[in-house]
Parts: structure tokens; C-alpha cells; sequence
């Protein structure tokens, strides 16, 4: 397989860090907005469906090229995965969300991004249920977010901010995104919609499950039905996906600052680079109880990430500002050493 191009690059205003953190500082006061008791929850993605164990498995014989950092050597790290809605408050899992997923593997060596978390020995990987954002940049998702605590008023709001036609395309790709139906987390397709350096290169990556869905499946009708789905899965036996990413062609098909351009899998198809396993496992034992509780308490941040997977792009810069302070806001947990919850036995 030939070398794909590393002619990428970023583009970054000299206004950009101020204005990130301006940005970061109106979420964060959504975020005190929806605190409950005085105890702030994450801004986004508040109500989590679970919190289970899982293995990363980099598989042998990866493209030269893809051969960097946590993917160099063939190799297994326990992790941690969150599932969640994309929603600031808590809401029953019918209503219409983005959906998503964290992956928090453990015990990876090397430097990493953040200031004094250099020595930490985890590596997050955060994605979403579409291949791409209908926002092309941090200003127009945080204006939305902010727009979208008065429903009633979104549309004229949206049609003057952006303009008749902008404002209309984005509304009708946010409800396209959030309004498909949701069975099961297990056979649901996640995508991280921007993209990370891997070494010289720049991909974005995605899980695709081997779990075929069932297409006369149902919505549950429960609040927490995706949770009461996926517990009665791992009940059953293990759930898998592979860890894949598309790598950069040029600045038209695969943009690095656009991300509501999608990559399409014609221009840049997806290359295993892994394989994640969510063994058998009982979500209602003591145990299952303790891992949830505990996944709830941490962060999960794109730039948790070793140097060579640096995330690029405007909407992950901003990210890098917002989650300091959303994560500082509702005091979450230090980076885990996984010894806070024993592994899983066999």
C-alpha cells in the first residue's frame, strides 16, 4: 500500500486562542445552567448509557505507515468506554441526540499533550454517530448549542445568524444527524468527524461493528433502553468493532479545518488498524455498578493523546480550551492508573 500524502496543514487566525476562550467560557456557563444541586455535570454529552471494560488490540502486519505510536508493534490495552448522549441535561434515550462514544485505553507508554499530564498513561479516542459536524467551525456549534436552550425560537434565530440558505442546509443536516433512530449501541457505526495527526499523516478514525443490526429491531420504549440493551448483550457474550481510520488526500475531499465536509470512504477509504472487544460482562454487579460510577467521574478529551496522535483542526483546538475548563468545573477525576477497578478476569 503506498504512502498517502502528508501535505496537509492547519490553518490558525491569530485571534484563535482568545476567541476559543471565549467560547469555552459560554459553555461552561451552560454547564452551570444545567448543574443540579449545585454540582455541575459535563456540558455535553451529560447522561452516560454505560461505562464498560474492553480491550484494544493493534493487529499485526499494519501498513508501514500506520506503524506509529500506540499502533507501531502489535500489542493490547485494556480500556475503559463510555457510551453517551450528546445532550447538556439528562433525557430519555428516545428523544432525538447525538449519539457517542469514548474510548479511554490504559497503560500506553509515551509523552503526552496536555501540560502537567505529560507522564499520564492514557489515550482517549472520542467519536460521534456521523461521519462528519454540521458546523465547519468551534463559532457556529457553540452559537448553536447556545441557540438551541429556546427550541421554539432556533429556526428565525439560525435563519438570521447564518442566513436563509446556510441557516436552513445546517438545521436540516443537525435534524437528519440527530433524528435517525437509535436500537442498539452495539450495531451502531461511530466516527470521530475530525481528524488527528498519526505521525507525518493526518486521519480521522471511526469503530464499525461486527455485530450486524437486526433490521426489524425496535426502539425500547424505557428511558434508559440503550443501557438496558447493551446490558442484556454483555450478558450474552462479547460485542466487537474494528478501530479504523481514512488518512488525508487533499485539502478538497478530506479538509483538515472543515468539518462539515465528510470524508467520503471512495476518496479515503478506511484502513483496521485494531480490533476493540467488550468481553461478557454483568453491567448490574457490584463490580459492573463500580466501573460505571467510576467512568462517570472522568474526562474524556481528545487531547488526552500521545504527540503522535496530536488532534488537528480548528474544532479540536477549541476543544482543547473547553474541556479545561469543563472538566475543572465539575472537579473530575484524575487520569486512572486501571487499578482502581481490577481487570476482568479471563
Amino acid at each position: 500500500m503506498a504512502a498517502p500524502s502528508s501535505d496537509w496543514k492547519e490553518q490558525i487566525p491569530p485571534d484563535e486562542a482568545e476567541r476559543f476562550e471565549r467560547l469555552a467560557e459560554r459553555l461552561r456557563e451552560l454547564q452551570r445552567k444545567h448543574a443540579t444541586d449545585g454540582h455541575a455535570s459535563r456540558a455535553l454529552h451529560a447522561k452516560g448509557q454505560a461505562g464498560v471494560e474492553a480491550t484494544f488490540r493493534v493487529l499485526p502486519e499494519l501498513p508501514e505507515h500506520a506503524r506509529v505510536g500506540l499502533f507501531a508493534t502489535p500489542a493490547s490495552f485494556r480500556t475503559w468506554v463510555r457510551f453517551s448522549n450528546g445532550s447538556g441535561t439528562r433525557q430519555h434515550d428516545k428523544k432525538g441526540d447525538v449519539r457517542g462514544v469514548a474510548l479511554k485505553l490504559l497503560g500506553v507508554p509515551g509523552k503526552k499533550l496536555i501540560p502537567g499530564m505529560e507522564d499520564a498513561t492514557t489515550q482517549d479516542f472520542l467519536m460521534i454517530r456521523t461521519p462528519s459536524t454540521p458546523f465547519r467551525n468551534a463559532d457556529d456549534f457553540v452559537w448553536l448549542v447556545g441557540a438551541a436552550e429556546s427550541p421554539a425560537l432556533l429556526l428565525p434565530r439560525a435563519l438570521g445568524h447564518f442566513g436563509f440558505g446556510r441557516g436552513l442546509k445546517l438545521l436540516r443536516q443537525l435534524a437528519g444527524g440527530i433524528g435517525q433512530p437509535m436500537f442498539s449501541v452495539a450495531t451502531t457505526r461511530y466516527f470521530s468527524a475530525l481528524p488527528i495527526k498519526l505521525g507525518p499523516y493526518a486521519v480521522r478514525y471511526g469503530l464499525t461493528p461486527l455485530t450486524a443490526a437486526d433490521p426489524n429491531a425496535k426502539r425500547g420504549s424505557t428511558p434508559d433502553y440503550l443501557t438496558e440493551e447493551l446490558a442484556a448483550r454483555l450478558a450474552k457474550g462479547p460485542i466487537e468493532y474494528d478501530f479504523s481510520v481514512q488518512f488525508f488526500v487533499d485539502e478538497t475531499r478530506t479538509p483538515i479545518e472543515d468539518g462539515s465536509v465528510e470524508w467520503k470512504e471512495s476518496d479515503a477509504p478506511f484502513v483496521p488498524l485494531a480490533r476493540l472487544t467488550l468481553p461478557r460482562q454483568e453491567l448490574a454487579s457490584p463490580r459492573g455498578q463500580k466501573l460505571a460510577s467510576l467512568v462517570e467521574t472522568l474526562s474524556f478529551d481528545p487531547w488526552h493523546a500521545l504527540a503522535e496522535l496530536r488532534p488537528l483542526g480548528g474544532m479540536m483546538r477549541a476543544r482543547n480550551q473547553a474541556y479545561r475548563l469543563s472538566t475543572g468545573e465539575r472537579k473530575a477525576a484524575p487520569e486512572p492508573s486501571g487499578n482502581e477497578v481490577p481487570a476482568t478476569e479471563g
